[in-house]
């Protein structure tokens, strides 16, 4: 059997070994519990079990008495628009996010729009593990309804954000690729970029319930963007996961960059008009810290997870922020990671500055970051992290999430993942064979 992942990201599992019809119900009538919500906006992803649970935990709301708009196939950000948009007090987004086919999953949202904080996910799963509910009868059952053409919402939204020159990307008429993985950013993205005045040429954007290449938009899945970005002469490729709420980028030169300065190249934009403090996670690139620093703003990190940086912001009154996973947080927008923001602010910086991707890549400092991650064994989390901080004594030390070790100028990060049954190291140093060094040195004590 596999392993059910309960975290702030919300639940995942296998369809039919741990998310089950029962796990489904049980965590479910407990979010309308913890929220006690009255409406909910429920919105998928392009997984082949994506309408069935769909269809399964909206007939369940309604049984409990609540209303459900349903949104059908969106992005997880367009769902977070939703919610406020249609004045919701919750909403639950069924994806699985970058997890392979065969998982799917419950992220659940409060009415401002933002995932669950740490205390009201705790409530959710115990009152989920009790199953002690009490339910409506026959005179109290929910109403349904369908938000129409909600992708023009968000596009709206996006071209509306003060920080996006609209007029600079319309002049610049970028050729751009865009591969969606044939999943929820499928007809949205290329949609938006049209509406910048985009020559857009799609690969894998066929929302078909099928992934024909790694679910992550990391380098190592995003050959077929590459050779797009390059046959067809494009000044940049976009990849997005199947939830669009991750943002990769692929050079005019037909180079996978990385997910990571997807948020250094937003962030550029955003302060070169509005300066102000910025958030990461503990995992993501220094590149932002430089950023920061250009602008003469304070820089701080979270614990990763999207409502972990965006609780962060809120506190901080932050004007941008995000993972280095490709994700984008405009608080302008909403709280929540978002890959037409992330798209939007990347061309708005490129029309601007008459420059691609690659000419930022070298005109920046430049930094190594492997992204490893490890089969859990029998040697708990909990036990190997004592043995890493040995292994650098002096360095400085962050427990909030893992272990974080910092030096003068790289760190290494080692945590249990809060999506996946694996243990995650990230490291990030001036030269690829430092970084590699670092995460040998965590590896040893797996």
């Amino acid at each position: 059997m596999s392993v059910l992942m309960r975290s702030v990201s919300g639940i995942r599992g296998i369809v039919g070994d741990t998310l089950t019809p029962l796990v489904l119900m049980t965590h479910v009538k407990a979010f309308l519990e913890v929220t006690g919500a009255k409406k909910v906006v429920i919105g998928r992803d392009s997984r082949p079990t994506g309408e069935q649970i769909a269809s399964f935990v909206s007939g369940f709301c309604r049984m409990c008495g609540v209303h459900v708009v349903d949104v059908g196939l969106a992005t997880t950000p367009s769902v977070e628009l939703f919610v406020t948009h249609t004045h919701a007090d919750g909403g639950i987004i069924i994806t699985a996010s970058h997890n392979p086919l065969e998982w799917n999953a419950l992220k659940f949202l409060n009415h401002d729009g933002v995932f669950l904080g740490p205390v009201e996910v705790h409530k959710l799963f115990a009152l989920a593990d009790a199953n002690d509910f009490k339910y409506p009868d026959y005179r109290q059952m929910g109403n349904h309804s369908y938000l129409e053409d909600g992708d023009a919402l968000h596009i709206e939204g996006t071209l509306l954000l003060p920080c996006v020159d609209v007029d600079a990307i319309r002049k610049a008429k970028f050729k751009v690729a865009i591969d969606s993985v044939n999943g929820a950013g499928s007809y949205i993205v290329p949609r938006l970029l049209e509406a910048l005045g985009c020559h857009v040429v799609r690969v894998h954007c066929n929302p078909d319930g099928t992934f024909p290449r790694g679910a992550e938009p990391t380098p190592e899945n995003l050959g077929d963007l590459q050779k797009a970005v390059k046959a067809n002469h494009c000044a940049i490729g976009f990849a997005v996961d199947p939830d669009a709420d991750r943002c990769a980028i692929v050079d005019g030169n037909g180079a996978a960059i990385g997910e990571e300065y997807t948020l250094a190249i937003s962030m550029d934009e955003v302060l070169s008009s509005n300066p102000g403090s910025v958030c990461v996670n503990l995992s993501t690139s220094r590149m932002n810290e430089d950023v920061a620093a250009k602008y003469g703003v304070p820089c701080t990190r979270s614990k990763v997870g999207e409502i972990n940086v965006s609780l962060q912001m809120m506190e901080q009154g932050c004007v941008i922020g995000g993972e280095g996973n490709g994700g984008v947080i405009l608080p302008a927008l909403h709280y929540g990671r978002d890959s037409l923001v992330a798209v939007a602010l990347v061309l708005s910086w490129m029309a601007r500055h008459q420059k691609g991707p690659e000419d930022y890549v070298l005109g920046n400092p430049r930094y190594a970051m492997p992204k490893k991650k490890f089969a859990l064994g029998a040697k708990p989390v909990s036990a190997i992290l004592p043995e890493v901080q040995k292994e650098f004594a002096g360095w400085k030390a962050d427990t909030r999430d893992g272990l974080w070790l910092g030096s003068e100028n790289s760190w290494v990060h080692v945590r249990a993942s809060n999506t996946e049954p694996i243990i995650r190291v990230i490291a990030e140093a001036p030269t690829a064979e430092a970084a590699e060094a670092l995460c040998a040195r965590v590896e040893k004590w797996i």
